[in-house]
Formats: structure tokens, C-alpha cells, sequence
């Protein structure tokens, strides 16, 4: 259930990235209407739309760079937040001197961690569920094979 909520949550990322982008800014800013954003702000969303979806759906037993990325990204949100809050603020807005940040952005930038931990977690999990279920059938296998020679 989980996972298909946050799967369509990516999906809508990809497909109308401002409506969620505004709704960050007038939770996270006091002064919304000042913020001047950068060309390639709405390409971040997207990007990070589709990191959602393709982990999460995708059905590979390795983990992946895209996979530990999100979750050190995640880790470093929940454990210092204000690096990546500073960092994501220059490459989203020309003006971040001018931006009002509200008391609450540190607490929410640690709620993203969490959600980009557990996507992270959630395309581990899915990718070695495949992996048991498909070893099992392997091993029915081999086990009527030991008994028919055994005949």
C-alpha cells in the first residue's frame, strides 16, 4: 500500500512538479511570494519523481548508486538537516538571501529523510522478495530430483 502511494506520489512529481513545489514553499517559507526559482528547479522534482518510481518498481536484486544515494541523502536530512536545506536552497531559488524560511523547515526536512530512507528501503526490500520467492521453486526442484536418483 505504501509503496503504491508513494509510486503515484513519484508519478505525479514527474507529470505536474509546481503544484507540489508551491505547496513545499508556502509551508516552508514565510515570504512564498518573494522566492525567485531557478530554470532547472522544476528538472529537480522530476528527477527526483522518477528515482521514486523507478526504485520502487523496478525488480533487480542488487542495490543500485540511485538507491544509496536516496538513502544517505535520507540519513543526512534526518541526522543534519542544514547542510541539504542550504544546499538545495542555492540550487533551487536565485535569491536565498531574500527567503524567510519558517521555524518548522528543519523538522519537515527530517520527515523528507525519512520518506527518501524509506523508499530507499522499500527498493531493497522489493528487490529481495523476487529473489526468496524465486529460490524457492529452485529448491522443490532440486530436492525431487535428490529423490528420484535416490530411487
Amino acid at each position: 500500500m505504501l509503496r503504491k502511494l508513494l509510486i503515484g506520489f513519484g508519478f505525479v512529481e514527474i507529470v505536474k512538479p509546481e503544484p507540489i513545489i508551491e505547496a513545499c514553499e508556502r509551508i516552508g517559507l514565510r515570504n512564498p511570494e518573494v522566492a525567485k526559482r531557478r530554470p532547472l528547479a522544476l528538472t529537480g522534482a522530476r528527477l527526483e519523481g522518477l528515482a521514486f518510481v523507478w526504485l520502487l518498481v523496478r525488480n533487480r536484486q542488487e542495490s543500485t548508486l540511485v538507491s544509496t544515494l536516496l538513502g544517505l541523502v535520507g540519513l543526512t536530512l534526518v541526522l543534519v538537516p542544514q547542510p541539504i536545506i542550504e544546499l538545495s536552497q542555492h540550487l533551487v531559488y536565485a535569491d536565498t538571501d531574500r527567503l524567510e524560511l519558517q521555524p518548522w523547515v528543519v523538522p519537515a526536512a527530517r520527515l523528507l529523510g525519512v520518506l527518501y530512507l524509506t523508499v530507499s528501503l522499500l527498493s531493497r526490500s522489493a528487490s529481495e522478495e523476487p529473489a526468496a520467492a524465486a529460490s524457492e521453486p529452485d529448491a522443490d526442484r532440486s530436492s525431487s530430483r535428490l529423490r528420484l536418483r535416490a530411487r
